[in-house]
């Protein structure tokens, strides 16, 4: 059986109802970012790479975003429904079973606070119960210090047969350092029977969803899966939210290591983000989004790229900030360049040290070297774009184009005041303002006369001097007060 054969009949019910005091936020824990991601998105991508044919998130604090947030990420693949009042994770799941559909045979119970959970592991657990149809199986994983989570408790067998939370352990109990990281899958008529008789007898007054172990060990065996502490791990604060997130960094760095990619230490890539094998990303460089960097390109120290698809070859230079653009094949970029929304670079288009482009399209050879402002703007192939030139896009009102033919060259410290076209070939002189549309190899040059005064530059001096020396005696003869 493939892990998504529908034919598993497995679902996922994942509790996300608390508030996450510990977070300190006004914002659901669940929905709190790790590698450009909500946590919640981790624990349904998981569920569903392990054979879940779909998830119920059980909601309460902060339902409605929670709810808005799982239709746009994953559509019908997962629903919610509302635990009103928190009465425990057993009360939890009870809130979920009318929404189990009929062809349900399982249900796969996790937390939306476990970001690194492994679909792996997941998909082990569900083998694990099947393979001996028990009625119940469980994660489990050993702590050198398991303070806070709920101890295994095994017969002299090593059968399991209950779990203990902490607060409501003896002292021996304590001792033991097998720990409930809470994923587990039960049968559904198994588990709806065995809901329905727990009890608030602790020293919360809850309904425990771990009191069904003991249910399901006097009905036969509980099936265990042992897994990596590490990826079980819950996230209650900020502190854990960060811890989490740079062991999900690695994780996502490692594989694209492993398919061929060159990441150095350091770098921040989120999940998402595809990099083609011979690529390399280099110190520092955080890589958010959609974004896809193709075979062979390199992405140098300290560049931010949010979904930026970037062609084979193609070489940002340090400190270039790019936002939903496209680079195309052997580009260069930056360094200090800044591509906003919807630039777009054709192959070998140089963009270079503090040029700053948005709606712009650079046609294949296109180069704007240095210290440019191009906005709204078509350039066409070959033209070159001299230093300090600016496109003068917008009026107070609306944004206008400014049209580059191939290979026209814009000489340094000019404008072009758009709506305006510049032909095929043409030369526009450095320090020109172009308002009207140039012709294809036409010359645009507006300037005004030069005119030297041969020797007068000793007088403009002394008057200069004399005029600062004024201004100095006069604020020192001011009187205090007045100062």
């Amino acid at each position: 059986m493939s892990p998504r054969d529908p034919r598993a009949g497995v679902t996922a019910v994942i509790l996300a109802a608390g508030e996450g005091k510990r977070m300190k936020s006004s914002d659901p824990k669940v929905l709190h970012e790790m590698c450009g991601r909500p946590l919640l998105d981790f624990v349904v991508q998981a569920a569903l790479q392990a054979g879940a044919d779909d998830a119920i998130v059980v909601v309460g604090h902060g339902r409605d975003e929670v709810t808005a947030h799982l239709t746009a990420a994953f559509g019908d693949q997962a629903r919610t429904t509302v635990q009103s009042e928190q009465q425990g994770t057993g009360h939890a799941v009870q809130c979920a079973l009318p929404s189990l559909s009929g062809d349900a045979q399982a249900v796969l119970l996790l937390y939306g606070d476990t970001p690194l959970v492994q679909a792996d592991d997941l998909r082990a657990l569900i083998a694990a119960r099947n393979d001996g149809d028990h009625e119940l199986g469980m994660l489990t994983c050993q702590l050198t210090d398991p303070t806070g989570y709920g101890r295994i408790v095994r017969d002299e067998s090593g059968a399991i047969v209950a779990v203990r939370e902490q607060r409501d352990a003896s002292d021996a109990e304590r001792a033991i350092d097998e720990v409930n990281p809470g994923m587990m899958v039960a049968r559904i008529d198994f588990l709806s029977e065995a809901l329905a008789t727990l009890r608030p007898d602790n020293d919360q007054g809850e309904l425990y969803l771990t009191d069904i172990v003991a249910a399901a060990a006097a009905r036969g065996t509980v099936a265990s899966q042992p897994a990596a502490a590490a990826t079980l791990a819950g996230v209650n604060d900020r502190a854990q939210l960060a811890a989490a997130e740079a062991s999900m960094f690695n994780v996502i760095a490692d594989g694209l290591r492993k398919g061929g990619a060159t990441i150095r230490q350091g770098a921040r890539i989120d999940a998402g983000v595809q990099v083609e094998r011979d690529a390399t990303i280099e110190h520092g460089v955080v890589l958010r989004g959609a974004t896809c960097i193709g075979p062979g390109a390199r992405i140098d120290v300290g560049c931010v790229l949010e979904n930026v698809s970037v062609a084979s070859g193609a070489y940002l230079k340090p400190y270039s900030v790019c936002t939903d653009s496209t680079i195309g094949e052997n580009a260069r970029v930056g360094p200090f360049s800044h591509l906003r929304p919807n630039s777009q670079l054709d192959a070998e288009v140089h963009v270079g040290n503090f040029v700053e482009t948005k709606q712009t399209h650079l046609r294949r050879g296109a180069k704007a070297n240095h210290l440019a402002y191009l906005g709204d703007g078509d350039i066409g192939e070959q033209a070159n774009v001299g230093a300090g030139t600016i496109f003068c896009n917008y009026d107070g009102f609306q944004k206008h184009r400014t049209v580059l033919g191939r290979g026209a060259f814009i000489g340094s410290d000019s404008q072009t005041v758009a709506p305006v076209t510049i032909g095929d070939g043409a030369y526009v002189a450095t320090g020109t303002t172009v308002t009207r549309d140039v012709p294809a190899d036409g010359l645009a040059i507006s300037r005004v006369r030069q005119d030297n005064k041969e020797g007068y530059a000793p007088r403009l001096k002394a008057r200069l001097k004399a005029a600062a020396a004024r201004a100095k005696a006069a604020a020192k003869d001011k009187p205090p007060s007045d100062q």
